[in-house]
């Protein structure tokens, strides 16, 4: 696989937060934060958007509000770069689009204002949101097929991650981005390894990397949920791993039964572990839920179609 592919798979999961209470020692959330994790995580866009800028506006000075609106109109993204091929469907590779100056830019925003409280105060949280809008960049930049662009600030948000767990080691968050890099450093080809070494990429270890991802899942206070999805995806893809990545998607697609995204990895699934009628279940399901604007919905519909014309249901499926 080539690296820009696998960073694109590492990045692109480091920005979706489940909604959990702040603990002690934890990262200091705003109020508004859970609520409009919930509008993102359930395709509400509409809703979601506004709400961070409003976020923006009572705390102009944090970063958090525009990571969650890059948040947002990443999955508006993931909608529109998603394709079913090879019994999965996940964002591919796409040329530049008019629409991704905003999202580097609020990227760039975030970042610009973690590094800004940094040179005052050097803290934990800090480091994390610097790292989270780095990857941010990294994810799009990936998307489009810019390899330097997306190895610079992917490194850099590898750095910030772990300057992030040097200061706090309870800040498991951070676990989540470096339990991607590592396992997908360690799945590299004999020649994007080659390509590794002399980008000066750091290696890393799949064994790790799954055990850092677990603990995300696990305690994360922002990443439980895309670490459980990713870990899910990975073990699907990579190690075929089925029955294990169907038992960590599961608890999302109930958490958040509008996401269509997760009934179509389910989906994906059931039907690599020869549950016919449970697969097509998830598809049709999929092209029900009113996820993201109309334009994405279209897409979503497109893509559970083309997944059940993989199990001989499209004719059923074009009747609805």
């Amino acid at each position: 696989m080539k690296p820009i592919v696998i960073l694109l798979v590492l990045l692109v999961c480091a920005f979706a937060f489940p909604l959990m209470a702040a603990a002690a020692g934890s990262l200091s959330l705003p109020p508004a934060t859970m609520g409009i994790l919930q509008e993102i995580y359930s395709g509400r866009f509409d809703v979601a958007i506004p709400q961070a800028q409003a976020l923006q506006r009572e705390q102009p000075q944090h970063p958090l509000g525009y990571l969650l609106e890059t948040e947002a109109r990443w999955w508006q993204v993931w909608c529109f770069a998603a394709e079913y091929k090879y019994g999965m469907t996940l964002p591919r590779h796409k040329d530049r689009q008019p629409s991704d100056q905003a999202y580097l830019e609020l990227a760039a925003k975030a970042e610009s204002l973690a590094t800004t409280s940094l040179a005052q105060q050097e803290t934990a949280e800090m480091h994390f949101y610097a790292g989270m809008a780095e990857a941010q960049m990294a994810r799009m930049f990936s998307l489009r097929g810019e390899n330097r662009a997306t190895a610079r600030v992917g490194v850099r948000a590898r750095e910030h991650f772990l300057k992030a767990l040097a200061l706090d080691p309870s800040l498991v968050d951070a676990d989540l981005g470096l339990g991607l890099y590592n396992y997908y450093v360690d799945t590299l080809s004999t020649v994007a390894r080659v390509l590794r070494f002399f980008m000066g990429i750091p290696g890393g270890s799949k064994e790790e990397g799954i055990r850092q991802l677990r603990r995300a899942m696990e305690h994360g206070q922002l990443t439980a949920t895309p670490a459980r999805f990713y870990l899910a995806m990975d073990l699907h893809n990579y190690d075929q791993k089925y029955e294990q990545a169907l038992q960590l998607i599961t608890p999302l697609v109930e958490e958040y039964p509008d996401n269509a995204i997760f009934l179509l990895a389910r989906g994906d699934l059931y039907r690599k572990l020869g549950r016919k009628m449970q697969a097509i279940a998830d598809y049709r399901g999929a092209m029900e839920k009113t996820f993201g604007d109309a334009e994405c919905r279209k897409k979503i519909a497109k893509l559970a179609r083309e997944s059940l014309a993989a199990q001989g249901a499209g004719q059923a499926a074009a009747g609805q």
